[in-house]
């Protein structure tokens, strides 16, 4: 093999590894969200319908999912009224496939927990280093 063919084989070589590694992140990258639809997604974190969460569509809508992966855009603390009562709701958005919506009562286990969990991440994990 001369020079310029050995050249040129090396080249090729670290192209298709080059692909190779840009196919490898994209087949580790993380499935973010529960599904694949367009817009929003509220979701309301508790027991009450028989699941660990549900959507309302009209009617309570069982999410069967057990896991929600994706990046937290937004914590807030929100006064609502519900059943003719004002309350104190946490709204956490969450950018997936989609944009979803978590909401739960200020004082539930959920949000405690959830609480607990963001203060334990570094400002790395958290992408403000």
């Amino acid at each position: 093999m001369n020079p310029q063919e050995t050249s040129d084989l090396l080249a090729a070589l670290m192209r298709q590894e080059e692909l190779l590694k840009q196919l490898v992140a994209t087949i580790n990258k993380p499935k973010l969200g529960l599904h694949s639809e367009a817009g929003n997604c509220k979701i309301y974190c508790n027991r009450q319908h028989g699941g660990l969460w549900y959507t309302l569509n009209g009617e309570p809508s069982d999410v069967p999912q057990t896991a929600l992966t994706g990046y937290l855009k937004e914590l807030r603390f929100e006064n609502t009224e519900r059943r003719k009562k004002e309350t104190c709701k946490l709204l956490i958005t969450m950018q997936a496939d989609r944009t979803y919506i978590l909401e739960s009562g200020y004082d539930t286990h959920f949000s405690k927990c959830i609480l607990a969990a963001i203060a334990t991440l570094t400002p790395e994990q958290l992408g403000v280093a």
